[in-house]
């Protein structure tokens, strides 16, 4: 971390651990939606980002957004602390091995980036990683796919899948039980995450859990929360919408079921879920709508709102309290399914 860097992250920390009432003097009125209310130390991180122009996930340019995307996940991640890490390749792909301080059992969570399909990488999200492996007690291999658009549709998908039978065939070596084995991924990664789970289900691969966080299922998503949270949350629609076309750009692309999940005929198998939304989130409606499909299906899945979160909260962990806490909750649902208990 720059020395800049590490400066706005100690004046974010500060501002951001103020009480609720102070925080309330720097973010102005609360901010009401669909009758949730914004978490006061979100509301003090988006104004100070758009003092700085830095309020929204870039969807101008792969470089920048690249970069953004980086430097935000650094300068809110802080330094969580964790067991061990691992660097291997995993089907030919960088991935990182996250072994907790006190392991629980034999599971493992194979957890894909979000990043619109343009951004992430290991650096991204090795926060959340580490955290929810040490609160969890379970071990977390992250797994860098390909991105496009230099690896086009459906590199990523692909990748996962190759991913996914690579640790069924080195479980042993990763310290996993191949009974006690889950995917989980946030935004892009959740919609990758839940198509690995389908796969799975398809071919009868052993999968035990799913954790699909904030998952973007529909590309051609026409939701009330797309309105309501489209613009000054972090996540816009102008960017998801560019996302699109740069990701998907042609009609059979777009057509394709893997980024269509609310179409797909779901097959019998499926591992449990659990779905975890955020009130402020464009993707919100589209998530809970895939949680209300696999619960139609038969599913063993749970929803879970967090209605003062903000896309993007899985990253927020070295500032403010509200989403390490709606982290840490979800580290534990994470225990409860691939933990010893």
């Amino acid at each position: 971390m720059s020395i800049r860097s590490a400066v706005e992250s100690r004046a974010l920390a500060t501002l951001m651990g103020l009480p609720p009432q102070a925080q309330r003097l720097i973010s102005g009125r609360p901010l009401v939606l669909d009758g949730q209310t914004l978490a006061p130390d979100l509301q003090v991180m988006l104004r100070l980002q758009r003092l700085a122009r830095k309020s929204d996930l870039a969807g101008t340019s792969l470089v920048k957004g690249r970069t953004d995307m980086r430097e935000n996940a650094v300068l809110v991640g802080g330094r969580q602390p964790i067991g061990s890490i691992r660097d291997l390749a995993v089907a030919d792909l960088p991935a990182r091995l996250y072994v907790p301080s006190r392991p629980s059992g034999s599971g493992l969570l194979v957890f894909f980036h979000g990043g619109g399909f343009l951004y992430g990488d290991l650096v991204s999200h090795d926060a959340p990683c580490r955290l929810l492996a040490e609160e969890s007690g379970v071990r977390v291999l992250a797994v860098e796919y390909r991105v496009g658009p230099e690896a086009a549709f459906p590199a990523a998908f692909d990748d996962a899948e190759a991913a996914l039978r690579w640790v069924h065939e080195h479980a042993e070596e990763l310290g996993a039980d191949p009974a006690r084995i889950g995917v989980a991924g946030d935004s892009a990664g959740g919609n990758i995450a839940a198509w690995t789970a389908i796969v799975a289900a398809r071919t009868g691969l052993p999968l035990a859990f799913q954790l699909l966080v904030y998952p973007c299922v529909d590309n051609a998503r026409d939701t009330e929360s797309l309105r309501l949270f489209g613009e000054g949350l972090y996540l816009t629609a102008e960017s998801m919408a560019w996302f699109n076309e740069t990701y998907l750009p042609r009609p059979e692309d777009k057509a394709d079921e893997r980024t269509r999940l609310l179409d797909v005929d779901l097959p019998a198998g499926l591992a449990p879920a659990h779905v975890v939304t955020a009130g402020f989130d464009p993707l919100r409606d589209e998530g809970e709508d895939y949680a209300r499909r696999l619960a139609d299906a038969g599913v063993d899945v749970e929803l879970r709102r967090y209605v003062d979160q903000i896309h993007g909260f899985l990253n927020i962990l070295g500032v403010g309290r509200s989403s390490r806490a709606a982290v840490r909750e979800i580290a534990g649902r994470l225990r409860a399914a691939l933990g010893s208990g």
